[in-house]
């Protein structure tokens, strides 16, 4: 089993931000980030979890398992789990008929999730969830400009609880 936690973060919305997510299995434990100057806080959401399952796709030690993917984001977590395959059926066009916010990333990540076997989960932010905190620091760190240490190295020596 391959353990994920997303977080996205934006100083305004839109405004500068970060991403921040922690790919693990049981061996390895790896944290991934980045940032982008103008973006909002849904983009970095929705970022988080694309480059989550990007780097699943190219890394041969992740791949095959199955993935339990947690997000804070109840705009991600409806949105793939229940939303989207009524975009897709209504050509990409809300229940009032307006063109999908964000619609390359939900296509991006829509792609990204086909050949894995993913269960998604809700968690609550900032509420003492270790990892889904340790996401968040990432995320807003990055959306503050700075550059975090991110770990990279055996699940026993990681300091958060997954």
């Amino acid at each position: 089993m391959t353990t994920i936690y997303t977080d996205g973060s934006s100083r305004g919305n839109p405004g500068p931000g970060g991403w921040g997510t922690i790919i693990a299995d049981d061996r390895q434990v790896v944290e991934i980030g980045g940032r982008e100057e103008h973006t909002t806080n849904n983009k970095m959401e929705l970022t988080a979890a694309i480059r989550a399952l990007e780097f699943i796709n190219k890394n041969q030690d992740f791949k095959g398992e199955p993935i339990e993917m947690h997000t804070d984001s109840e705009y991600v977590m409806k949105g793939i789990t229940i939303w989207i395959k009524g975009w897709q059926a209504k050509g990409w066009r809300t229940a009032a008929k307006k063109p999908v916010l964000n619609q390359e990333l939900w296509q991006t990540l829509l792609a990204s999730t086909e050949t894995l076997d993913i269960k998604w989960k809700y968690v609550a932010g900032h509420a003492g969830v270790s990892a889904n905190e340790r996401a968040d620091e990432i995320a807003t760190a990055f959306a503050d400009g700075e550059n975090p240490n991110l770990y990279h190295g055996p699940r026993s020596s990681y300091r958060f609880v997954l």
